[in-house]
């Protein structure tokens, strides 16, 4: 049952948010050492970093709407082990993985900490949904191997994993829950204090090379020594990784708030989130205010416009029950309990679905970290780090790690792109990959 008022495609994790007033656009001409493109997550986490490690340099935020308005403030709330695309074949490639997305998880919860708002940061880990025997099957021997190769998985037996139909989970202790509006928003001050100029309502609408890059806005024009391009799938319409990148829409539904006695007669575990095995994964987490937030599970949960146009819009009529089923048969008991709010959101999809961090750009001052698959809060914060440190010149950190300089594959221009796109997923079921 879906409840007849929405209000205007704001995400539920906005919802829990107390009002929030922008910051003045950019007016006038402005220098910068840095100049950093977007207010998410991956931009906020390299304003910090920068900010932090070279104090003197003239940092410049530039937010297209406020803080948190694409993914970071729209996502699934997980905050996730590994890197989407990757499947780590021996056990050091395993153990180098899990320290680094590990380091990500660790910085989320770091910025948390820093917010001036309560980020609802929980580290009570995350299931991995096997749907079939056979699927439950192979995840429990992986849940062995790695365990052998020293990463602390558990393996939980279909009785304990509270998902109606569920054959058994994969329980990574390690990931968590968190409301990036909330902690991006709440890092605004902290900030402000530290020197950073943030300009929000500033969409930025070319980018000239040069060495210093010319940024130009609707009001003004930003000289930097260096831009980030921290705009993940708004980042082809500057015209970088134009083939590199497919702009995908998310749709998500959530409840209103349940008391702690509905969480418990649904049968949620200890966790803060799951998801499940299907191409186009469902997921679901529990938010600080108790809302039970719910996506993916089919095609009819995501949508590629033509073009790759990245307009915000609330998700259709028919995706959002489609949705709704799939999350009532995983908990039946919210029978009669209405669908409160449903939004979209952009993701910045690659054709393996692993991102990319680096640099670039015919004077290699254009540093970028996008493609996250969806797979981004640990990530997108990591990257702060990472972009420091290639801002730093010192890039032995990360060499060996698959996201570093990584080439995208191609992905065809349109009419192509939006012909496969749609024929693909309407003959299989599952969304195009290489």
């Amino acid at each position: 049952m879906r409840s007849d008022h929405f209000d205007d495609n704001r995400s539920a994790w906005l919802l829990e948010l107390p009002p929030y007033d922008r910051l003045p656009a950019l007016r006038g001409d402005h220098n910068a050492d840095v100049a950093i493109i977007g207010g998410g997550l991956t931009g906020v986490s390299t304003a910090w970093h920068l900010s932090q490690r070279f104090p003197d340099r003239r940092i410049v935020l530039l937010e297209a709407r406020a803080l948190a308005n694409g993914a970071s403030g729209r996502n699934g709330g997980q905050v996730l082990n590994w890197i989407n695309g990757v499947e780590p074949r021996t056990p050091d490639a395993l153990r180098r993985i899990h320290q680094t997305t590990s380091r990500g998880i660790d910085l989320v919860e770091q910025l948390a900490a820093a917010s001036a708002l309560d980020a609802g940061f929980a580290r009570d880990g995350c299931l991995e949904v096997s749907t079939t025997a056979r699927g439950a099957d192979k995840a429990e021997r992986r849940v062995a191997m790695w365990r052998d190769w020293g990463v602390a998985l558990e393996w939980l037996p279909r009785q304990q994993v509270g998902v109606h139909g569920a054959h058994g989970a994969v329980r990574d202790p390690r990931a968590a829950r968190v409301n990036a509006a909330a902690l991006l928003r709440g890092l605004r001050p902290r900030l402000l204090e530290r020197g950073v100029a943030i300009y929000e309502q500033t969409p930025v609408l070319r980018v000239e090379d040069g060495a210093p890059l010319t940024l130009t806005t609707p009001g003004g024009r930003v000289r930097a020594a260096a831009v980030v391009l921290a705009t993940n799938a708004y980042t082809p319409r500057l015209g970088f990784f134009t083939n590199g990148i497919l702009p995908l829409h998310s749709h998500v539904v959530a409840s209103g708030p349940l008391p702690a006695a509905r969480w418990a007669a649904l049968g949620w575990g200890p966790y803060v989130g799951f998801s499940d095995d299907y191409d186009r994964i469902s997921y679901g987490c529990r938010t600080p205010g108790g809302r039970l937030l719910f996506g993916g599970g089919s095609n009819a949960a995501y949508s590629y416009r033509f073009g790759g146009a990245a307009v915000l819009a609330a998700p259709p009529a028919a995706s959002v029950d489609a949705i709704e089923r799939r999350l009532r048969g995983y908990f039946p008991g919210l029978v009669g309990e209405p669908i409160a709010q449903r939004w979209s959101g952009p993701l910045a999809i690659t054709f393996d679905r692993v991102c990319s961090m680096g640099v670039t750009g015919p004077h290699r001052n254009v540093f970028y970290a996008l493609g996250y698959s969806g797979h981004g809060l640990a990530l997108a914060a990591l990257a702060g780090e990472v972009l420091t440190d290639l801002y730093a010149d010192h890039h032995d950190p990360w060499r060996d790690l698959p996201f570093y300089q990584k080439a995208l594959p191609y992905i065809p221009p349109e009419p192509l792109r939006w012909l496969g796109y749609h024929a693909y997923t309407r003959l299989t079921g599952r969304s195009p990959r290489r």
